[in-house]
């Protein structure tokens, strides 16, 4: 009877308990483990860099490095080539250029300064202008042979910028250039003038014309100075005297032409 009583008295579970829990069980030992990554063994590893070769990357590098020169080659020729097989090459790729840069400034008389006028293409094209000399090896075809400019190649031409007669002004020579911004004597109109007003006008006149001719070659000047294009090289050599050994220089026939008759104030 004891026995009983104890049985009677223990809590039995449910039988929904039971079966959740068999089911727990059963579908954790369904799911799969997972396996470890197995490693290669050495000889597939060996196997592998076998059937690698590095000539395929090898021509890779080198046909783009190929198309890429040839890309280079037509921007830095604008378009003259794709195998850098240029005419004038840009100055950073010359010898002389670069020369130039470690040596500093040079300096040549006007006689060493005429064999680089372009006739031999194997040295640089310059100029000079007020006795600064200038390399105008990028543009060629402008002042070297044949070209519009090419006047002013190998010589310091500072007469030829302003009174634009480039054949005739190769020099450097100025005294007189003013006259072409003078207006001509007009007897007429002189006569109508006092003696010393007359004196006072064309000291003015002079001083403008003076200041005119200034204006013009500092143009220039400035406009080499200032230009990336046209790097400055060194200078010109003379001796103190060669004014005093030159026959000043008559008015060139187009400048001359430019002249006008003096008016009178207020008539103009």
């Amino acid at each position: 009877m004891a026995e009983v009583r104890q049985r009677r008295g223990k809590k039995e579970e449910p039988i929904g308990a039971r079966i959740v829990e068999l089911a727990t069980d059963d579908e954790e030992s369904d799911t799969p483990v997972p396996k470890p990554a197995r490693k290669p063994s050495a000889k597939e590893l060996v196997d592998d860099n076998e059937g690698y070769s590095p000539w395929v990357d090898v021509l890779r590098v080198l046909s783009f490095l190929l198309f890429a020169s040839c890309g280079l080659s037509y921007l830095v020729s604008g378009g003259e080539s794709f195998t850098w097989s240029m005419r004038t090459p840009p100055k950073y790729m010359q010898l002389d250029w670069w020369k130039a840069q470690f040596q500093g400034p040079i300096y040549l008389t006007p006689a060493e300064l005429a064999q680089f006028d372009g006739a031999d293409e194997t040295k640089p094209l310059y100029l000079a202008i007020n006795g600064t000399i200038y390399d105008v090896s990028s543009n060629r075809r402008t002042y070297g042979p044949g070209g519009s400019y090419r006047f002013f190649a190998g010589a310091d031409a500072a007469r030829s910028f302003v009174t634009g007669c480039f054949a005739e002004d190769r020099t450097p020579d100025l005294r007189g250039v003013e006259a072409m911004y003078l207006p001509l004597d007009d007897p007429a109109v002189d006569s109508r003038f006092p003696a010393a007003e007359l004196a006072a006008l064309k000291e003015r006149e002079l001083r403008e014309a003076r200041g005119k001719a200034h204006d013009a070659l500092a143009h220039w000047v400035r406009f080499f100075e200032g230009s990336p294009k046209y790097p400055k090289v060194g200078y010109v050599k003379k001796d103190k005297d060669w004014l005093d050994k030159e026959p000043p220089k008559k008015l060139c026939d187009a400048a001359a032409k430019g002249r006008k008759p003096r008016k009178l104030p207020g008539s103009e």
